[in-house]
């Protein structure tokens, strides 16, 4: 279950990073610029994961760093969906919101 009052949190402070109706940052990055670097950083997470397992089909990389790059790229797989999943359910509660 989601706290409410963290939510609210949470959404004050990324509200308070921001100005008016463009919604430019005033200092620090804004909820969007996080969220892209999370996404770039998976993404390049799950890049090394598929470059090692190519190197190892080849007997270029070390097994150790093939199984630790697959495990990183399983986690964060894990994560993604995670985060992925409260995103939806969150969007589905407040769409049962009354107005």
């Amino acid at each position: 279950m989601i706290n409410p009052l963290n939510a609210a949190a949470a959404y004050a402070t990324t509200a308070a990073k921001t100005t008016g109706p463009g919604l430019a940052a005033r200092d620090g990055a804004s909820f969007g610029d996080v969220l892209e670097q999370a996404a770039k950083e998976s993404i390049g997470t799950l890049k090394k994961s598929e470059d090692m397992s190519a190197l190892a089909s080849v007997g270029k990389a070390d097994l150790n760093e093939v199984v630790q790059a697959v495990t990183n790229a399983e986690v964060t797989l894990q994560t993604v969906t995670a985060v992925r999943d409260k995103v939806l359910n969150a969007y589905q509660e407040i769409l049962r919101m009354p107005m």
